[in-house]
């Protein structure tokens, strides 16, 4: 299978226009992982990183403060609800235990009172004992975004695919806000994209 440029294009031009989609927004430890495993989702349009959760106004990766690395989700709600991305959001992480690093410590965060309510049930509906779960949950009062360098890591770091972009004109916000990115980013870290094969790549021996 082949990634071309053209389709990579076309992919994002039939995604949903941020101003349809929804957002979330959770910190589970080293944001890489978390970027790969929303992106594959289907129904997941665009991933981003950074950092969340902490009162420095200008936080870097080298200085970030009491911040934690987060994923934030833009999601088509059609397709997929907040209690969907929550179950994920747990599914992949502990939440019987806490890191001792604030950087790596995990939140699901929430924007409405609706949203902190979904986390609750979930926790509640869950096998996890009375007072068991150490995962965090707070009001999003800002997110904010990682270096170039962190957005869509196993994209970025696998220089085929990252040509491939390149070559369709993408420069480093363009990646980070590209539907199909999140898609390759999460193929490219070994996720079941059913989107990749589907809409972005060419067999050669179709053509």
């Amino acid at each position: 299978m082949t990634l071309y440029p053209e389709l990579v294009a076309d992919y994002d031009e039939s995604a949903p226009e941020p101003a349809d989609t929804e957002t979330a927004t959770f910190a589970l430890g080293c944001f890489w992982g978390p970027d790969a495993t929303f992106g594959a989702l289907d129904g997941v349009v665009r991933t981003r990183v950074g950092y969340a959760g902490g009162s420095k106004p200008d936080p870097t990766y080298h200085a970030i403060g009491d911040h934690s690395e987060a994923v934030q989700v833009d999601y088509d709600p059609a397709k997929l609800d907040y209690a969907d991305l929550v179950a994920v959001a747990f599914a992949n992480h502990d939440p019987r235990s806490q890191a001792r690093k604030r950087q790596y410590q995990t939140v699901v965060f929430h924007e409405s009172e609706a949203e902190r309510a979904t986390v609750e049930s979930h926790i509640a509906e869950s096998d996890w004992p009375d007072g068991a779960v150490e995962t965090r949950i707070e009001p999003l009062e800002s997110f904010h975004l990682a270096e170039p360098y962190h957005q869509t890591f196993h994209l970025s770091s696998t220089p085929s695919l990252l040509r491939t972009f390149e070559e369709a004109g993408y420069d480093d916000t363009g990646i980070r806000e590209s539907p199909a990115a999140a898609k390759v980013n999460a193929h490219a870290a070994g996720k079941d994209v059913p989107d990749f094969e589907g809409a972005l790549t060419y067999d050669p021996r179709d053509q």
